[in-house]
């Protein structure tokens, strides 16, 4: 069986202290093979970016909580030893964050100096190559960041992260801010790159139609806990979990008629501050019994390749 290129084994991240104290994601754990692409989704402050965020060490994890990049692990590193790393792992945003004083070929030529790559006379194609790859126009590396349009933006985010020749790229929404059109150009372009780089994806998304077609695999986050993790196909297909099954349900469809059958869920999210005992979904799934507040389920296999954590999944499915 091949080595997973991500494992991620009780992550956990916490802000604040005492009272305050906030865990907004609680002891996750999933691989990602190499060239997969993983999505992540979840409602609202569900963790989703916060966990993208901590498993490349751009905020602290909590102790305990390990992250491992082909076999190394990288929680213990100092920022001195994680440095040489970071080639390897790159994040594209939402919002690109641009330099407005910047033209887009310094961008890029930055990182490569940061990271030493291409030096010399080696730059300049190197440079031109990378605008290609994403779609842009060579002679666009001379624009200022607001002479591009919101999908050219983000294609330069994109070019920005591919700069470094990463294994890896967790992108955290990159879509949300696109118009419809443009999100889909995105979309195939991250395909494209996929199969032309080989490279391994973990795809942060609230919009299901865009995870389906993408992603090879999903993992499905509530309130900072794992409840589903299954091959694309399978989860869309016949999602085993009750949180799941809500998910899908109120998604929006072209065809009314072809809707999933309606998950009543039971009151409002709870707090981050003050979760539910035992299963964190319990307080709002139709199916809750007593034994569900006792302890948290673990993610146990099942069929088709997924893990569900539901006490109650064996007479549910």
């Amino acid at each position: 069986m091949t080595r997973p290129l991500v494992r991620i084994q009780d992550l956990t991240v916490e802000f604040g202290s005492g009272v305050q104290r906030v865990r907004v994601v609680r002891g996750v754990s999933f691989d990602i093979a190499p060239g997969e692409v993983l999505g992540l989704v979840g409602e609202s402050g569900s963790g989703k970016s916060t966990l993208g965020r901590a498993l490349i060490r751009l905020i602290q994890a909590s102790a305990g909580s390990s992250v491992q990049l082909d076999g190394r692990e990288l929680m213990g590193l100092s920022q001195g030893q994680m440095r040489p790393l970071r080639r390897q792992v790159q994040m594209v945003f939402q919002d690109p964050s641009l330099n407005p004083r910047q033209r887009a070929g310094d961008m890029l030529a930055e990182v490569l100096s940061t990271h030493g790559l291409h030096t010399g006379p080696a730059r300049g194609p190197r440079i031109a190559d990378l605008m290609q790859r994403v779609g842009l126009k060579p002679e666009h590396a001379s624009r200022y960041p607001h002479e591009f349009s919101g999908g050219q933006k983000q294609r330069l985010g994109i070019a920005r992260a591919l700069a470094a020749e990463p294994r890896f790229i967790v992108a955290d929404e990159p879509l949300s801010a696109l118009d419809m059109s443009i999100q889909a150009q995105i979309v195939n372009l991250l395909i494209r790159l996929r199969q032309q780089l080989g490279l391994t994806l973990l795809f942060i998304s609230h919009d299901l139609d865009v995870v389906q077609y993408l992603c090879d695999r999903v993992v499905v986050l509530y309130l900072g806990r794992v409840m589903e993790i299954a091959p694309t196909a399978a989860l869309f297909d016949s999602p085993a979990h009750p949180y799941t099954q809500a998910l899908l349900a109120a998604a929006p469809i072209p065809d009314p008629s072809q809707a999933a059958p309606c998950v009543h869920l039971q009151g409002d999210p709870p707090s981050p501050l003050n979760p539910p005992s035992g299963c964190v979904f319990r307080s709002r799934c139709p199916h809750a019994v007593a034994a569900c507040a006792d302890s948290v389920p673990p993610l146990t296999p099942t069929t088709s390749g997924r893990l569900v954590a539901c006490w109650r999944h064996d007479e549910l499915n």
